[in-house]
């Protein structure tokens, strides 16, 4: 787990870095970058999301994924633990729950942070780990900028998720083949743009109860590779 140890790190100095330079940054600079990166955040997630071969699992992971995320009420487990780190901070009521919030369904959902845990677990290769450590503490330095200290706090959901993918793989490796991983990263393709369409203020879209989906995509893909 030191590719998922490194990307926890890298997200911590990043907004440490963020946080100093955000005090000279005016606010109307501010809006129109979080505006270009949620553009950028769009454009990645229709990327992956293009490269299934059988969107009937991505469909089907979103459903079944939804489902299991409102039963769980993930989204508000994810709020919960940033207001709660808030308040333990001292904080009152700011930007902190949703930087917390958005930050971690960015840093978690991408397919660096899918495949790159999956090669750690099956490999010990943790370079994909490494290079979405250098993606994610440059991103924290402009989210930390605008929104503010609770990006850092991302830091520990992509350590638990990154983490669990690793810890799973070893377990799973045999099964992991390239259409599998195919499928998980268009569904969490799906999701990213989801991110995208919720920090463009277009529409409230509920992305931490749809998480499950990346985890149904590996079973409903491992399914279709069985009876095809």
């Amino acid at each position: 787990m030191k590719g998922t140890i490194i990307n926890a790190v890298a997200i911590v100095v990043g907004t440490g870095l963020g946080i100093t330079l955000k005090k000279g940054i005016p606010e109307r600079f501010k809006s129109t970058v979080i505006q270009g990166l949620s553009l950028a955040v769009m454009v990645i997630g229709l990327q992956m999301a293009l490269q299934t071969e059988n969107v009937l699992i991505v469909v089907l992971s979103l459903v079944f994924g939804g489902l299991t995320g409102e039963l769980l009420k993930i989204e508000d487990m994810l709020t919960l633990m940033g207001t709660n780190i808030e308040k333990r901070l001292g904080g009152n009521g700011g930007n902190f729950t949703k930087a917390f919030v958005t930050a971690s369904l960015i840093y978690c959902v991408g397919a660096m942070a899918i495949v790159g845990s999956i090669q750690d677990g099956i490999s010990g290769d943790a370079t994909t780990l490494y290079a979405k450590s250098l993606l994610d503490g440059v991103a924290s330095v402009v989210f930390a900028s605008t929104l503010g200290i609770g990006v850092a706090f991302s830091a520990i959901p992509v350590f638990l998720y990154q983490g669990s993918i690793t810890v799973l793989a070893q377990y799973l490796q045999g099964f992991l083949t390239s259409d599998v991983i195919k499928e998980i990263t268009a569904t969490g393709g799906v999701l990213i743009i989801g991110i995208s369409i919720k920090m463009m203020e277009i529409k409230e879209i509920k992305v931490g109860n749809l998480l499950p989906a990346v985890f149904y995509a590996l079973i409903l893909a491992l399914a279709f590779q069985g009876v095809g």
